[in-house]
């Protein structure tokens, strides 16, 4: 087995210490002054494998709710479920052909805290939601970003970087074949250290952008991401008591290790980011205490706090802008906007989805919308054609960076296509349809794949999973057809079969796969599940055995028949079962 011996230091909030990495060919240069060079290559070799491994992808899940808890109210959930949903399947963004899709999980923890983990898992504390007031456009706005660092590999070259450096002074040694052996709390920890010590913002700032543009196009306020640095800003500075967040000792606009790029700074460049989206229509200033938005230098909106939220004025001022902002982008002409006659005799505009909310909900409450219509009409007819021109050709230039990342994946060598259907299978093994489906079509659009027949097999029994037992059938006959001497087409078959209550016609499936290999064990392994379903504990003993004999795992076995087969094996796994329930107790 590999072996890397790692440093295990103390632990430090990712999001107040967000990774950060030098991008791959800067840290390379680094690592041979460093004299570190062929540890780092190697080093992330295995990160980016880890990365594209579905088993690791579960076990950093199952490690966090283990060791973190899952967050218990039910709202925060759903809400964190509903955001990443939306910027999963709506943001405009594609996967390398060796990322996994994107997982999540709200844990217990009370830190304000999010990571991204290598293989495309993102751990997201209760903290952050309740620190960001679960308010979705902040909370979009820091996954985004934690998606940008999954989907450009930041997290696997920064724990790469982290091995290679070997910071510390105390040592663990860890198998990397499927991160099972990795405390990957201690090992998150370790690498946010090591990579404080070597901050480069520009890659921090680079993981804003993408995220910018991720929340921005699946339908969330563009003001969410400067809103968000406001809020971090006023936590690190007035609220936070955990001492590995923030260093009294540290200076304003200093980088240092207990801090990230400045919250002042990285607000900054959000807003930037959000005038440039709008044409350079729309911008906000601050002035003292207050925020004023304007529109081509015309000021429209002061935003002062109310009652006694401490960012209240930041935030309306960034909603409020980027509603604008928003409606800029998208429209060429003041018509799109639908100026109108509206409650109260008001004048309302847009509609009411979520980007342009809070825009419409201030300008009803100080009845604003005349002067938002003056504004924005004397905007258009000053606009030059150069800049609906340079907002088009961006739009452009970032439909084709994604359409070249699809299409490298799409192209890819028969390797990388075989492994994006493993992948899938494996997804199924674990019961996870839906993220089985999203693999599998990846791998049908490869080019280069092997093996069109098992695509649809597997696709037919993700089907299964999710209820679509119709369509699942549909797929496993298909595949049947198509090659009829793979013996995991029948067997796929079988379990959809088996998952629809037919148990003889998957029987008949399962007989035929022993027809090609009769020293499959997971041929054994369905049978056996099947008989001891419909009672008949005999026949199942004799699957159970003849599976195990072949594939020597316990683990295939039930316990109430492993203690039959193997009474040494079982009694092994249910002191390990019994020690790991006590481990979570503690």
């Amino acid at each position: 087995m590999k072996k890397i011996f790692i440093i295990i230091l103390v632990t430090v909030a990712a999001i107040l210490n967000p990774v950060k990495v030098y991008a791959a060919d800067a840290w390379a240069i680094a690592a041979e002054a460093l004299g570190v060079l062929a540890a780092y290559k190697s080093a992330l070799r295995e990160m980016l494998a880890l990365g594209n491994n579905v088993n690791a992808q579960m076990e950093v899940r199952k490690q966090d709710m283990e060791k973190n808890g899952v967050d218990k109210n039910k709202r925060e959930v759903e809400l964190v479920d509903s955001i990443m949903t939306r910027l999963v399947n709506s943001g405009q963004y594609e996967l390398r052909v060796n990322s996994l899709p994107f997982v999540w999980n709200v844990n217990d923890s009370e830190i304000f805290n999010a990571a991204c983990y290598p293989m495309n898992y993102i751990s997201v504390n209760r903290g952050l939601v309740r620190g960001l007031n679960s308010d979705e456009n902040q909370i979009a706005a820091v996954l985004a970003h934690e998606m940008t660092h999954g989907i450009e590999q930041h997290s696997a070259k920064s724990y790469a970087q982290a091995v290679a450096q070997s910071l510390g002074a105390m040592m663990l040694g860890m198998n990397l074949d499927n991160g099972s052996n990795i405390d990957w709390s201690k090992f998150s920890a370790m690498v946010d250290y090591s990579i404080a010590k070597n901050i480069n913002v520009p890659v921090e700032y680079a993981a804003d952008e993408g995220g910018f543009y991720i929340m921005t196009s699946a339908g969330f306020n563009p003001g969410g991401g400067a809103a968000a640095m406001n809020r971090l800003g006023y936590y690190v500075r007035y609220e936070t008591r955990n001492v590995l967040e923030f260093s009294a000792s540290d200076m304003t606009g200093d980088e240092t290790f207990s801090d990230h790029p400045d919250t002042d700074k990285r607000e900054a460049k959000m807003v930037e980011f959000m005038t440039a989206y709008g044409g350079e229509h729309v911008t906000v200033k601050k002035e003292g205490r207050a925020y004023k938005v304007f529109i081509d230098g015309a000021e429209i909106f002061y935003s002062v706090n109310t009652g006694d939220n401490p960012t209240s004025a930041a935030v309306n001022a960034y909603y409020f802008a980027g509603g604008l902002v928003k409606a800029f982008h998208d429209f060429d002409n003041v018509e799109a906007w639908n100026f109108r006659r509206g409650v109260s005799n008001q004048t309302d505009f847009l509609t009411d989805d979520l980007p342009y909310r809070e825009l419409r909900e201030i300008s009803f409450l100080y009845n604003l919308g005349e002067k938002i219509r003056a504004a924005v009409t004397e905007a258009y007819q000053n606009e030059t054609p150069a800049t609906r021109k340079k907002i088009r050709d961006d739009d452009k230039t970032r439909e084709n960076f994604w359409a070249k990342i699809k299409s490298e994946a799409d192209n890819a060598k028969t390797k990388a296509a075989t492994q994006l259907r493993v992948n899938a299978d494996t997804y199924n093994d674990h019961g996870q349809g839906e993220l089985a489906l999203k693999q599998i079509e990846r791998a049908l659009n490869a080019k280069n794949q092997d093996d069109i027949a098992e695509c649809l097999s597997i696709r037919g029994r993700a089907k299964a999973i999710v209820g679509d037992y119709d369509g699942a059938l549909a797929d496993t006959d298909a595949a049947v057809e198509k090659d009829p001497k793979n013996l995991y087409n029948f067997l796929n078959r079988a379990d959809v079969r088996h998952m629809r209550g037919e148990f003889e016609l998957a029987l008949e499936d399962i007989n035929r796969a022993l027809t090609i290999d009769e020293k499959n064990p997971i041929a054994y392994k369905l049978q056996g599940d099947i008989f001891d379903e419909q009672g008949k504990t005999s026949e199942a003993e004799l699957s159970y055995r003849k599976c195990y004999e072949l594939s020597k795992n316990p683990l295939l076995i039930p316990i109430t028949y492993l203690e039959k087969i193997d009474p040494a094996a079982a009694e092994k796994l249910n002191k390990k079962n019994e020690e790991q329930k006590s481990d979570d107790k503690n």
